[in-house]
C-alpha cells in the first residue's frame, strides 16, 4: 500500500509539473487574457490613480471578475514603472508599463522600450486652484434635499464610488464612497467613447474635414469597408464584424489585451452587414475613430498631448488621462481616468451645448448631432457615442431600458462598463454623474436616482465657499 502511495504521488507530482510546463509556455489565451487583464488594471489603478495595488488587485480585478482572477499574483516595479502579473504568479505573462500623459498600455509583444515610447509632455498633476467650480476646486454649499438622496443607498447603488449632481452651472450635490474622494481620478470604460468623439470633432474644426468622408485606412482600400465613414463610426454602424462580448476571449477582450496595436485588430476584421445598415456597439469602431483623428493630425508627437492642449486644459481637467496602446493608439473606447468633478466638467460642457465661457469650445451644432439618433439605431443610440436611454441593467428582454421611469424626452447618457454613467437632461441644465464597480447583475439602474433629482424643486444658488 505504501509503495502504490508513493507511486501515485510521483505520478501526481509529474502531472502537476508538466501541467506548469504546459501554462508557462503555452498559456491559453483566457490565461493570457487574465493576466494581461490584471496587469493593466493593477498598473492604471497604482499610476494613474494613486491607489493601492492590493486594493485594486482585490476589488477591481478578481471582485467582479472570472474566478480565474483569483489565482493571479501581481509584481509592482515602481522604479521601472512597470507591472508583472500571471496565473499563480508564472502563466500568462500580463505585462503593463506606465507613461508620462498617455497612462498605462499593456505590453502583450513584451516589447516594453516601443511603449514607453509614446508618451506626452505633460500630465495629470498640477496645482488645484481654489477658483468656484469649474475654474478650480471650490465649490458650493451642497443643496440638502440633493444630498439626502445622494446619501440613500439604494439610489447611489451597490459599488459607488462617486456620484455627483451638476445643475445650472454648479455642483449642487456630491458624495463619495469608503476610500474614495474629489482627488481620485475613476476610470470611464466606455464613457470615455464619448469624449473620444468629442476629439474627433476638434479635429475636424481644425482640419475643416467631414464625418461623411471615407474613412480609408490603408486595409480598406481594396475592398467594400473603403466606403465606411467617420460618421458610421461614431454611429456604430460601420458593419465591421466585432464580438463584444466580455468574460470570454472575444474580439474586444483581445483587442484590449492580446493586441500591442489594438486599431491594426479592429481595421482588419471583415465586414458582416452593408456598411451604414445595421447598428452593432463595437470598442473596435471607437479605437478606429481616435486612430483617424490621431493620423489627421499629421504629427506624432502633437497628437499624444491633444487631449490635453485642445480638450483638458481648456476645461480644467487636470486630473484627466486618456491612455494610449503599445503602438500610440489612444483607446478611444474604454481608457480615460478622471475625477468625478473632472467627468462633470466634460458633461457640463456638453449640457452648455459645446460652450466654455462664453467661447464656442466645439463646432456649433456638433452637440447635437452627437445626440441625434443613429439612423440604424433604432433610438437606442446617438450619432455620436452616446446612449438615448439609461442602463438596461436587469431590463427584461424587449423592455425599453427607461420603462417605469418619468425622465425628460431629451435626456442622454455616456455609459461605462461596471456601473459607469453620466445622464444629460439640457432641458433642465442637470447632469448626474455616477462612477463605481456595479456589475449589470447587481440590476442597478441611476434612472431611479435621475428621477428623484428631476422630482425636487429647483433650489436657488448657494454662495461659493
Amino acid at each position: 500500500m505504501g509503495r502504490l502511495a508513493f507511486w501515485s504521488g510521483c505520478a501526481l507530482a509529474v502531472g502537476l509539473a508538466a501541467v506548469a510546463v504546459w501554462l508557462h509556455a503555452w498559456p491559453p489565451a483566457l490565461v493570457r487574457v487574465g493576466a494581461a487583464h490584471a496587469a493593466k488594471t493593477v498598473c492604471s489603478g497604482v499610476f494613474v490613480a494613486g491607489r493601492d495595488a492590493a486594493q485594486v488587485l482585490r476589488d477591481d480585478v478578481v471582485g467582479p471578475g472570472h474566478p480565474l482572477f483569483a489565482l493571479v499574483r501581481v509584481d509592482v516595479d515602481r522604479r521601472e514603472r512597470v507591472v508583472r502579473a500571471g496565473l499563480l504568479g508564472f502563466a500568462g505573462a500580463g505585462l503593463a508599463v506606465a507613461r508620462d500623459g498617455t497612462g498605462c498600455a499593456g505590453v502583450p509583444d513584451g516589447d516594453i522600450a516601443a511603449a514607453r515610447a509614446h508618451r506626452s509632455p505633460g500630465g495629470a498633476d498640477g496645482q488645484a486652484s481654489a477658483a468656484p467650480w469649474p475654474a478650480g476646486e471650490g465649490t458650493a454649499a451642497p443643496d440638502a434635499a440633493i444630498q439626502a438622496l445622494l446619501a440613500d443607498d439604494r439610489l447611489a447603488g451597490p459599488g459607488m464610488r462617486a456620484v455627483l449632481v451638476v445643475r445650472d452651472g454648479r455642483i449642487v450635490g456630491e458624495r463619495y464612497g469608503a476610500g474614495f474622494d474629489a482627488r481620485v481620478p475613476l476610470l470611464g470604460w466606455s464613457m470615455t467613447k464619448t469624449v473620444n468623439a468629442v476629439l474627433f470633432g476638434l479635429v475636424a474644426r481644425e482640419r475643416r474635414g467631414g464625418a461623411d468622408r471615407p474613412a480609408l485606412l490603408s486595409a480598406w482600400h481594396g475592398d467594400a469597408r473603403r466606403q465606411i465613414t467617420a460618421a458610421d463610426l461614431l454611429a456604430m454602424s460601420s458593419g465591421l464584424a466585432f464580438d463584444e462580448r466580455y468574460g470570454s476571449v472575444s474580439d474586444v477582450t483581445r483587442m484590449l489585451f492580446l493586441e500591442p496595436d489594438m486599431a491594426g485588430y479592429a481595421a482588419a476584421r471583415p465586414l458582416q452587414h452593408p456598411v451604414g445598415t445595421v447598428f452593432s456597439y463595437a470598442s473596435g469602431t471607437s479605437v478606429l475613430l481616435a486612430r483617424l483623428w490621431q493620423d489627421a493630425l499629421a504629427d506624432p508627437a502633437r497628437a499624444l498631448g491633444y487631449p490635453r492642449e485642445a480638450l483638458f486644459g481648456p476645461l480644467g481637467m487636470r486630473s484627466a488621462v486618456l491612455e494610449a496602446d503599445a503602438r500610440g493608439t489612444f483607446v478611444g473606447s474604454s481608457y480615460m481616468h478622471a475625477t468625478a468633478r473632472d467627468w462633470a466638467r466634460f458633461a457640463l460642457l456638453l449640457l452648455e451645448d459645446g460652450r466654455w465661457q462664453g467661447v464656442d469650445l466645439l463646432p456649433p451644432g456638433f452637440v447635437a448631432m452627437l445626440r441625434a439618433p443613429a439612423p440604424a439605431a433604432d433610438g437606442r443610440y446617438g450619432r455620436g457615442q452616446v446612449w438615448l436611454h439609461g442602463p438596461r441593467s436587469g431590463t427584461p428582454p424587449g423592455v425599453h431600458a427607461d420603462a417605469g421611469f418619468d425622465l425628460p424626452a431629451d435626456t442622454y447618457w455616456m455609459l461605462g462598463h461596471d456601473g459607469q454613467s453620466v445622464a444629460l437632461v439640457p432641458s433642465r441644465r442637470l447632469a448626474l454623474v455616477r462612477l463605481g464597480l456595479t456589475p449589470a447583475r447587481l440590476g442597478y439602474k441611476p434612472q431611479a436616482l435621475l428621477q428623484a433629482l428631476l422630482r425636487l424643486p429647483a433650489g436657488n444658488p448657494a454662495p461659493a465657499r
